[in-house]
């Protein structure tokens, strides 16, 4: 009798574990909206993309700016035939526009 007792014991203490557990963010609002993930690159990440591509080109200078409502960082190089030109990197998703 008394290992009957504690075998449903155990069984009700572990269903009451699960059940607290398992509802626990059911109330919760903010649980169920989801989390933004932010898929930016910096300027110093596309200048060394740029460097990474082609490592024969010097790099003059480097900002960002607002084209078409959207943030573009743009990198400015010396080509080896002295030449000055530039790539345009889309900030938010890092693909080479130009």
């Amino acid at each position: 009798m008394i290992i009957l007792i504690k075998t449903i014991q155990s069984k009700l203490m572990v269903s009451l574990l699960v059940f607290l557990f398992s509802g626990f963010n059911c109330f919760a609002e903010e649980a169920m909206m989801p989390i933004p993930i932010d898929t930016s690159i910096s300027l110093d990440q596309a200048t060394a993309k740029i460097m990474k591509n082609d490592d024969n080109i010097r790099i003059l200078g480097a900002e960002t700016e607002i084209i078409d409502d959207k943030e573009v960082h743009i990198i400015k190089f010396l080509t080896l035939d002295g030449r000055i030109q530039h790539y345009k990197i889309d900030a938010k998703t890092g693909e080479i526009i130009n």
